[in-house]
């Protein structure tokens, strides 16, 4: 992995413990036209060595053995500097704020949440317009 990986890639890494919410986001953001990769737990992540193809991660907070949150600082101590979106069936305004303070916060949404929410916080992290659909090319 290089020292320092940034969003450049055309993908979306999907980090959910819930099988079918994981296959679900999956489906609506392949929908949209992006690439999805999916992991099962925060582990599954942390051994995957090809940050460069993302652009942003979705990440659930309660992964069950770690939780989003320290997925997220993870990423940051091994410079992994992707937007990340946190997801939550939990919405405590406590956890919110730890997932504020997270340097590579993009956005915050509660389960269940719109298609549209998920797919415009994709986008912005992207650094495309909520209305505009992704290029083919990646940029």
């Amino acid at each position: 992995m290089p020292s320092t990986v940034k969003a450049a890639g055309k993908a979306v890494f999907i980090v959910d413990d819930d099988p079918s919410m994981l296959s679900s986001i999956g489906r609506l953001i392949r929908q949209q036209g992006f690439e999805a990769v999916l992991f099962d737990s925060a582990d599954a992540l942390r051994h995957h060595d090809h940050f460069d193809h993302a652009f942003c991660i979705v990440v659930d907070i309660d992964l069950g053995g770690r939780s989003g949150i320290d997925l997220s600082r993870w990423l940051a101590a091994t410079h992994v500097t992707l937007p990340v979106i946190f997801i939550t069936g939990n919405d405590n305004p406590e956890i919110r704020k730890k997932a504020a303070n997270q340097s590579a916060y993009s956005a915050f949404l509660t389960k269940p949440f719109a298609a549209k929410s998920l797919i415009d916080a994709i986008r912005r992290a992207g650094g495309t317009r909520p209305d505009e659909q992704p290029s083919p090319t990646g940029g």
